[in-house]
């Protein structure tokens, strides 16, 4: 794949975010972050900053922990490649409320888009898949959005979706950087007291 190649990142985004106006979305560090934040930021949003890594575990605890709610992690190839065996453990806990979009363009947008291992032949759905998440798949077209949309709803079983994004660079929309802003904002529209 090349970087002209893939769809465009942020109305992937947008179209996603905005057909799954319920659900609690952790982002990965980086274009994950900036996407969702361009797509309309609201309290439910939990924006990583400086945790790569990390999404795929918040959004497994956050599943775990508010079993009602539709919790959706959007997050890049570099980071899933960085916390590979949380794809494991989330299918060793399989919360049906868990859905895991990872978007895949190929590179280390974060640290001058060198190439990612995605783009030299790991496929991180089939991975997810061997892990033991049954519904993993890779998203090449806009209109796909919709049932991935639908999954997220559905709240019947785990999922993982590599979505293949271009290689772009675009502008910046960046959140608040403030942790403890953001950590009490995402409390309160859980309806949990601040710590």
């Amino acid at each position: 794949m090349t970087q002209q190649q893939g769809l465009d990142r942020r109305a992937f985004v947008r179209e996603l975010v905005a057909r799954c106006p319920d659900a609690l979305v952790v982002t990965g560090l980086g274009s994950s972050t900036w996407d969702v934040f361009a797509a309309g930021d609201r309290p439910e949003n939990f924006y990583l900053w400086g945790a790569m890594g990390g999404a795929a575990a918040i959004g497994l605890g956050l599943a775990i922990a508010q079993p009602q709610r539709s919790v959706l992690v959007v997050t890049g190839d570099g980071e899933q490649l960085m916390g590979l065996g949380m794809l494991a453990t989330i299918a060793a806990q399989q919360p049906a409320n868990l859905t895991l979009v990872v978007l895949d363009n190929g590179h280390y947008a974060e640290t001058g888009m060198q190439r990612s291992h995605t783009s030299l032949g790991t496929n991180l759905a089939a991975v997810a898949r061997a892990c033991g998440i049954a519904h993993a798949a890779e998203i090449r077209e806009l209109q796909e959005v919709d049932a991935l949309a639908q999954r997220v709803h559905a709240r019947q079983g785990c999922s993982f979706a590599q979505v293949r994004i271009a290689a772009a660079d675009l502008p910046k929309v960046l959140p608040a950087r403030d942790g403890v802003y953001l950590k009490n904002r995402f409390r309160a529209a859980l309806g949990l007291p601040p710590f």
